[in-house]
């Protein structure tokens, strides 16, 4: 089966949504949008979604939406980053030696960082997988994947997800692992592509989108997005694009 890479991420992201659990991503969140959709078309009905600048959001400020994370109530949080390392930290805020001396700027978590702490489960991904993506040391720690037995957080990332891999996150260790590769890559492949230790030797294939799945985003989740003005012009010129 063709799909594109986008189609790809939006469904193994939606893979991560369980039944009668809130899940959400924030604004300019394109393909967690549509994994959140496709979730509750296939196998979460009742999936409480909350998808930030769309109809899908309940609150009217994004002050709500904080608080229900820091109560300990959002149970599946979908956050990118520039960089990401193998300790769980991701950077949304500069690349560069030192905030003095950067060599690109980029807009900051925007609360990111505390939602990190607070929902349950976090799933970090990257439309990107390189070397300078996915890095040895973030030049910035915008959010911290790990942190002292002290600190107190209602969870931790569980997975970094990206077109070519899934690393799943060692929360005992503090560490991202290589868990599982997709369809048309190797071992090899990954290892080259990444900055950091992929702490196995081997790793089985990810299953590869269903048909269901590839029909459901395509038909049903890409009218959903066009009708109801969710991210319509990507839906429109990306679902059903192979």
């Amino acid at each position: 089966m063709n799909y594109n890479n986008d189609e790809l991420m939006a469904i193994l992201l939606s893979r991560e949504v369980r039944d009668g659990e809130i899940s959400a991503c924030g604004a300019l969140s394109h393909i967690p949008a549509a994994g959140l959709l496709l979730a509750q078309a296939l196998h979460a009905p009742n999936a409480d979604l909350i998808i930030l600048n769309s109809i899908f959001n309940p609150f009217k400020t994004s002050r709500q939406f904080h608080y229900i994370a820091q109560r300990g109530e959002l149970g599946l949080f979908f956050v990118s980053g520039v960089q990401i390392d193998r300790h769980g930290n991701y950077n949304l805020h500069y690349i560069g030696p030192d905030s003095e001396h950067p060599t690109q700027r980029f807009p900051g978590g925007y609360g990111g960082g505390m939602i990190y702490y607070g929902a349950r489960r976090t799933v970090v991904f990257r439309t990107e997988h390189t070397r300078r993506s996915l890095v040895a040391k973030v030049d910035y720690i915008s959010a911290a994947g790990h942190t002292p037995p002290d600190v107190l957080r209602h969870g931790h990332p569980t997975k970094a997800i990206t077109h070519k891999a899934n690393f799943r996150f060692d929360k005992d260790a503090g560490l991202l692992n290589l868990d599982t590769i997709h369809p048309g890559y190797t071992f090899d492949d990954i290892r080259e592509n990444t900055g950091f230790d992929l702490g196995v030797a081997s790793a089985p294939m990810t299953p590869a989108p269903s048909a269901e799945e590839l029909h459901t985003l395509r038909h049903v989740v890409r009218k959903t997005m066009i009708d109801t003005n969710t991210y319509a012009a990507w839906a429109q010129r990306t679902l059903g694009a192979a």
